[in-house]
């Protein structure tokens, strides 16, 4: 069973259950769910994942003046809850990984991710919020939120950076995408210094499949999963996901070089041809850096605007 459909099953059986005995009065102001950081809240986990932090367990979000109120109990007696279900094992927590299921205050959860109490007001402040950070904070689902204030931060978040923050990060990620996959790799590899072009080729991948989630307008996840998470991209996704397996299995010594510097191109140039279609430019050039200061310029905040190409 996947965490996530355990996790809820757990909600629904045992978890709610123990908030009708035990706390009825808030029952219609407490959103369960789970999200945050694991696999599982991505739906990604699979046997490897169940050696910490897997197991049935769920996420239960307060308002702040409940949680003031009943915060510790509830914790409390979530905390007495049977600890196996189903056949699945008591969750092994890690110091590492700190609380990821359990009661929180709704604005201290987006906070440990957004450094925010709420959803950004400014565009600086979405610029500043790391793609992986925002995937967190989205990810996963919600079971029950009858208040809805945490549905509402999230369905906030979840509508994605205002349009000049997002051509503001294309425009960066063209230019070091560009940079390191079809300009320093293959100098890399002429000047035989093959840890640079080891990392050259690496920097390209995330940031190609970083540009990839920002012309699909979903947020990034984790770099562990960002692979994974091409096949849920209606836009280059599917297509694109095992170029990337090949890329990165490359052999320098028997020849698969130019078998690589190929699959960079195809990459950057299946990239180029969704820039054109979303009318970011009509440049005909197939080296991405071309389309850096190109989409800069659309940005329609002159103080955004005005910052260095790469900062994204």
């Amino acid at each position: 069973m996947k965490g996530l459909d355990l996790s809820e099953q757990f909600f629904f059986e045992i978890g709610l259950k123990m908030l009708k005995n035990k706390f009825p009065k808030y029952l219609d102001r407490i959103a369960a769910g789970l999200a945050g950081e694991g696999s599982e809240c991505y739906g990604f986990d699979d046997e490897i994942s169940q050696d910490h932090d897997w197991g049935p367990g769920f996420c239960l979000w307060l308002v702040p003046e409940d949680y003031n109120k009943i915060g510790k109990h509830l914790q409390i007696e979530y905390d007495q809850l049977t600890k196996e279900f189903k056949g699945y094992h008591e969750r092994i927590t890690t110091p590492l990984s700190g609380q990821r299921v359990g009661v929180f205050e709704i604005h201290s959860f987006f906070k440990q991710f957004t450094g925010l109490d709420d959803v950004p007001g400014k565009l600086f402040e979405w610029q500043r919020i790391p793609e992986e950070y925002l995937s967190t904070a989205t990810n996963g689902k919600v079971f029950m939120d009858s208040l809805g204030l945490f549905s509402n931060i999230r369905n906030k978040l979840l509508d994605y950076y205002p349009e000049d923050v997002r051509l503001k990060k294309i425009a960066a990620r063209c230019i070091s995408a560009g940079q390191s996959g079809q300009y320093n790799f293959p100098r890399s590899i002429k000047r035989r210094a093959y840890v640079a072009a080891h990392y050259a080729l690496s920097k390209f991948v995330q940031d190609s499949i970083s540009l990839i989630f920002l012309l699909n307008r979903k947020y990034k996840p984790f770099y562990k999963w960002m692979h994974r998470a091409l096949l849920n991209l209606p836009i280059l996704g599917v297509p694109l996901y095992p170029i990337y397996e090949d890329i990165v299995v490359f052999d320098v010594k028997n020849g698969q070089l130019n078998f690589i510097f190929q699959q960079i191109e195809i990459i950057s140039k299946r990239i180029i041809e969704e820039i054109t279609k979303q009318n970011l430019s009509d440049d005909r050039s197939d080296f991405l850096c071309d389309y850096g200061p190109i989409i800069k310029n659309k940005i329609k905040d002159p103080t955004l605007r005005s910052l260095h190409v790469m900062v994204g």
